[in-house]
C-alpha cells in the first residue's frame, strides 16, 4: 500500500496522504521527502496543497509503539526524532506556498506538521486539532515548538500545547489556530483555489519572504 499519491493541476502539485491514519514511521517519512524531493524540483512558479483521502484522519502523529518495540527508545530519540524533526523544518522552509486541507482528525505530529504550512483549511464538521502532548508527557523539542508557534495565533497555540485539548474546525477558526474552517465538499477546491492563486507569485521572491519570516528556524539548519 502506498503512503501518498501526487498529482498536478497546473502549477499545483496535490499530495493525498492515503495510508489510514498516516502516521509517521520510518518508511512514511522516505515517502514523504521523495515526494517532495519531486515537488522541490518543478522549475518556475508552483503552491502545494497536502491533505488526505481517509474520512476520519489527516494524520495520527508518530507511528510510536512499533518503533519502540522494534528498535527501542535510545534509537528513537537519537535517530527517528532528529529525522522527523528535519521534515517538519523542510515543510515549514519549502519553496513554494504550502497549504494543508485537514480532512479529519490531526493530532501530535500531525498537528505540528500542519503547523508547518502556510495556511490551514478544516472541515468544520468533523475531526479534531490537537496537540496531546502535556497529557501522554511527551515535551516538545525546541524545534517542534518553533514549528507550532507558525500558527496565526500563538495565545490559540499556547492553550493548546499547555493543555492538550482538541478543537474541532468552527472552535480552531475562533481561536484563531486554522484559517478557515469549511463544508467537506468546499474544503479541498478552496484549498486549490487559494494554492492557484499563490503559484502565480514570484516562487523566488515568495521563498525569500517566508523564509526572512520564519528566520527563528534557521538556528536548526545546521542541527
Amino acid at each position: 500500500m502506498s503512503w501518498m499519491n501526487l498529482s498536478r493541476e497546473g502549477n499545483v502539485w496535490l499530495m493525498t496522504l492515503c495510508h489510514g491514519d498516516n502516521r509517521f514511521n520510518n518508511e512514511s517519512m522516505a515517502a514523504w521527502n521523495e515526494a517532495l524531493d519531486t515537488i522541490e524540483a518543478t522549475e518556475g512558479n508552483a503552491a502545494l496543497v497536502i491533505t488526505a483521502d481517509d474520512p476520519k484522519f489527516f494524520s495520527n502523529g508518530i507511528d510510536i509503539e512499533p518503533i519502540l518495540a522494534t528498535h527501542g527508545f535510545p534509537y528513537f530519540l537519537n535517530d527517528f526524532a532528529p529525522r522527523l524533526e528535519a521534515l517538519f523544518l523542510r515543510v515549514a522552509r519549502f519553496p513554494m506556498p504550502v497549504a494543508f486541507a485537514l480532512n479529519g482528525h490531526t493530532y501530535a505530529g500531525g498537528a505540528i506538521m500542519a503547523s508547518a504550512g502556510d495556511i490551514r483549511f478544516m472541515r468544520a464538521d468533523r475531526g479534531r486539532f490537537c496537540f496531546p502532548e502535556v497529557n501522554i508527557k511527551v515535551p516538545f523539542t525546541p524545534l517542534m515548538t518553533e514549528v507550532v508557534r507558525l500558527l496565526p495565533n500563538s495565545a490559540g497555540a499556547w492553550e493548546m500545547m499547555s493543555t492538550g485539548v482538541a478543537w474541532g474546525g468552527e472552535e480552531a477558526v475562533a481561536k484563531g489556530v486554522i484559517e478557515h474552517a469549511l463544508s467537506a465538499e468546499a474544503l479541498l477546491p478552496t484549498a486549490m483555489a487559494w494554492a492557484t492563486e499563490m503559484a502565480k507569485k514570484d516562487r523566488a521572491t515568495y521563498t525569500l519572504i517566508k523564509r526572512r519570516f520564519r528566520v527563528a528556524l534557521d538556528v536548526y539548519l545546521s542541527k
